[in-house]
């Protein structure tokens, strides 16, 4: 995917001014003025389509923004799960999160409501103008609707985040202006929201986008497994669709297998977990969806990972710890599980002094799946010092334990959920017990056990919480429920409430529209 900047723009009026030919003055002060873009007069032509949709691609980049000292907004969805801790202290905001207190004012909070709806406004924008554009030879009819199917994904990529972060959203679909009637939206039931998150994950995937594409633009296979995904959330809570939509859930992630079974070059997990973190990797095999990040544009925002004050990077002694595995949840991988091993899976203990010279010990186990070794270095090996990792949404490992836990559901598992379930557990080099061992819910534990060591640190593991209801219980290796179960990194002892299944809506933006009232329950 083209990283779009300004520049794109710049070339597109140059080439206007090319064209203008000697004009009289009077026809000179009719003429409007060509670098004041509007909505009306930019839409004209199939290369402004494209310029629109990127601009919405590029709106994802919000998710690594800055949310204060040693702090991104991506730490909102990692510092409540209970299994990441803070090696600073600097950050209020951050420390209300990790300890359970936070609140409409929490910079985390407004950041990711303005981050999903600029998105939403800017999808809105291109679904609106790119059916009045004429797509003339070499442009294609088809080439338009992949571009409204593109912008649709995207849309229900952020409405799907929206409604699991704060229930009944507001649900526009139009471009909006200081005089459209739902100026200031109210609020709308969360099955609307969802209704319509999978009316366009459906148009998305009609919409004859590439099965799969190394660029990093959404295609069938991700619109496949992001249905797959909300399906399986309209099953749990908070709509408890149950039964039809896991065997939704179900059915649409199998497509995806199969297609991974016909093209296992193409789709399927990687042998190694290095591999998940190897920027020559981006966008392949086993990476459905990503966030695009070229340090030209902008670079990794994941560094908050980084031990605090360490030298693992070219940069020698720096990091932020502000996001660091707690000790009892590393402590809970299954003995032998390949993703606990030092720099060969999910963690490491030791690293390179200033990326490239001698083995030290880092004393704590820290995030190992976001450490770009191209970028800073391995022993003997100097960093390019340019971090351009992406930020993986989806993986295929993800689809697999999607379909094991829908099929699960709806009776007891078969060999085909057995088999995914299977295949992710032995590239952790761990057995797993014959099919016929596990009862249903003793299956469905052990799913959902997986994707809590599978998926951690990846912006998943607080969602799962919400849609179950439950929470892994690091001291027993069961599942407790959400209401009442303490996070083991919480110092000050506050267990998870009813009112923490939602986050609260910002203050400002309910003071700016007094419509989003009533707030959450409890905040």
């Amino acid at each position: 995917m083209k990283l779009y900047s300004l520049k794109n723009v710049a070339k597109v009026l140059l080439c206007g001014s090319i064209l203008l030919g000697p004009t009289s003055c009077s026809d000179f002060l009719e003429e409007q003025d060509p670098s004041n873009l509007t909505p009306e007069s930019f839409y004209t032509i199939p290369d402004h389509a494209e310029a629109a949709v990127a601009a919405t691609y590029a709106g994802l980049r919000f998710y690594g923004d800055g949310a204060g000292i040693f702090s991104a907004n991506w730490q909102m969805l990692e510092a409540v799960t209970g299994t990441a801790t803070t090696e600073t202290g600097q950050n209020s905001d951050l420390n209300n999160l990790y300890s359970l207190t936070y609140d409409g004012n929490t910079a985390h909070v407004n950041n990711w409501y303005n981050g999903l709806y600029r998105i939403i406004a800017n999808a809105n924008l291109a679904l609106d103008k790119i059916p009045t554009i004429p797509f003339l030879a070499p442009a294609t009819e088809a080439q338009k609707t992949r571009l409204l199917g593109e912008a649709r994904f995207l849309r229900a990529w952020a409405y799907f985040y929206a409604v699991r972060l704060w229930g009944d959203v507001p649900l526009i679909t139009t471009p909006q202006t200081a005089n459209s009637e739902d100026f200031l939206p109210s609020r709308a039931p969360q099955e609307n929201v969802y209704n319509l998150i999978v009316e366009d994950l459906l148009a998305a995937e009609a919409a004859g986008l590439p099965m799969t594409d190394v660029s990093g633009r959404a295609t069938t296979i991700a619109a496949k497994s992001l249905l797959a995904k909300v399906y399986l959330t309209m099953a749990g809570f908070p709509l408890s669709k149950g039964a039809s939509h896991y065997k939704l859930a179900a059915d649409k992630a199998l497509e995806v297998i199969n297609y991974s079974k016909a093209n296992p070059t193409v789709l399927n997990l990687f042998n190694t977990y290095r591999e998940v973190h190897q920027e020559s990797l981006k966008n392949r095999l086993e990476h459905i969806f990503m966030i695009q990040y070229n340090i030209s544009v902008a670079g990794n925002p994941l560094g908050d990972y980084y031990p605090n004050f360490k030298p693992v990077t070219y940069s020698g002694p720096g990091g932020t710890g502000s996001t660091v595995p707690t000790l009892s949840f590393y402590n809970s991988y299954e003995k032998g599980d390949l993703r606990t091993v030092d720099q060969e899976g999910w963690f490491y203990t030791t690293y390179f002094t200033n990326g490239d010279g001698a083995r030290f010990n880092l004393g704590a186990p820290y995030v190992f799946k976001h450490f770009n070794i191209t970028a800073n270095g391995t022993q003997g090996v100097p960093g390019t010092r340019n971090n351009n990792l992406n930020v993986p949404l989806i993986r295929y490992a993800e689809v697999l334990l999607m379909y094991a836990e829908a099929q699960s559901e709806l009776g007891a598992p078969n060999q085909e959920a057995y088999d995914a379930l299977k295949k992710v557990r032995d590239r952790a080099k761990l057995a797993t017990p014959a099919l016929g061992t596990f009862t249903a819910t003793s299956f469905r534990e052990a799913v959902w056990r997986e994707r809590w060591y599978e998926f951690a640190y990846e912006g998943i593991t607080w969602f799962d919480m919400v849609r179950l209801r439950k929470v892994f219980n690091e001291k027993t290796k069961g599942f407790d429920n959400f209401v009442g179960h303490l996070n083991l990194n919480v110092g000050s002892g506050v267990a998870l409430q009813a009112k923490h299944l939602l986050f609260p809506l910002g203050v400002q933006e309910m003071k700016n529209n007094p419509n989003l009232t009533p707030q959450n329950p409890g905040y």
